[in-house]
């Protein structure tokens, strides 16, 4: 029965904490993971959509370039 207890207390208690503490170091991970890939899908969103903003800015610029060069040009 003294080994057994030995056993337990040396052998199967600390490889159980020390699982355990891999466990929740683990799911924090995962949580932490989690949490950059939405800001980072949040930035390529914003990204993406003040590009598209400045393209079509440029297309209004254009399209007012050439109404100015073909007024001119009369």
């Amino acid at each position: 029965m003294d080994a057994l207890d030995m056993i337990l207390k040396y052998i199967i208690l600390p490889v159980g904490g020390f699982v355990w503490m891999l466990f929740t170091r683990q799911q924090s991970h995962h949580t932490d993971i989690e949490v950059l890939k939405a800001q980072a899908a949040a930035t390529k969103e914003a990204h993406d959509r003040e590009f598209k903003e400045v393209r079509e800015n440029f297309k209004r610029l254009f399209t007012k370039l050439d109404g100015i060069e073909e007024a001119l040009r009369k």
